[in-house]
């Protein structure tokens, strides 16, 4: 029922014939029958009109709120609109950010505009189960570059030790660190075995080897 909708992101324009009457279509829709009032606010109030996707930015924006289970605020309302008659259901306009409300199922918000002007169109989302993570799966690439063939080797080595997990290990080689001349990557497999091959100058089928030539400059003009 449309009591069991928490939230909507409105059209919302500011403007004195428009948002009375969106006003109005969700009091008779959404604030009637309910325990706790619904949230209406606009993104507009935050970035201004975004033409034909404020529908689109409408639907982030819920999306995000129920995700981090907060109404956001919406801006610049001094005061809700006297062309509207509030008190003919429970409708507040989101002046504050707001804890979403009701712990009695999956949050749900509305989001006009989609697109199409005002309540014209209209869409419905619900919070889905969060999926449980998946394994990961994938061959992770670890990065090392040194200034020379010895020093890329000893860095192997120390690496050998290091109390982190694989992912963390690359991350931080790939982000952290200057790219330099020398350089070596350990795709998939044993990462300590490929680490202590690569130690030891030995070949092993996950590793990978070159030396960085001198960068060049191309000139693009991309139309």
């Amino acid at each position: 029922s449309g009591a069991e909708v928490d939230a909507v992101e409105g059209h919302g324009t500011g403007t004195r014939l428009g948002d009375p009457i969106e006003a109005q279509a969700l009091l008779a829709t959404y604030g009637q029958g309910r325990e706790t009032p619904l949230w209406l606010g606009s993104i507009k109030s935050n970035l201004g009109h975004t033409q034909a996707a404020a529908g689109v930015a409408g639907v982030i924006k819920m999306v995000m709120a129920m995700r981090h289970g907060v109404v956001p605020r919406t801006l610049h309302v001094d005061a809700p609109s006297s062309q509207v008659d509030w008190s003919s259901g429970a409708v507040e306009p989101a002046a504050e950010p707001v804890e979403w409300p009701g712990k009695r199922g999956p949050r749900r918000a509305g989001v006009s505009a989609f697109g199409l002007s005002g309540t014209n169109a209209h869409v419905i989302l619900e919070q889905g189960e969060e999926p449980a993570p998946e394994p990961e799966t994938a061959p992770l690439p670890v990065l090392l570059s040194a200034a020379s063939e010895t020093a890329l080797r000893a860095q192997a080595a120390r690496l050998r030790s290091a109390p982190v997990s694989a992912p963390a290990l690359g991350f931080a080689l790939a982000t952290a660190r200057a790219a330099l001349a020398h350089r070596a990557a350990i795709v998939g497999g044993d990462l300590d075995a490929g680490l202590a091959a690569l130690a030891s100058g030995e070949p092993a089928a996950e590793i990978l080897r070159g030396v960085a030539g001198r960068p060049r400059v191309a000139f693009v003009f991309a139309g």
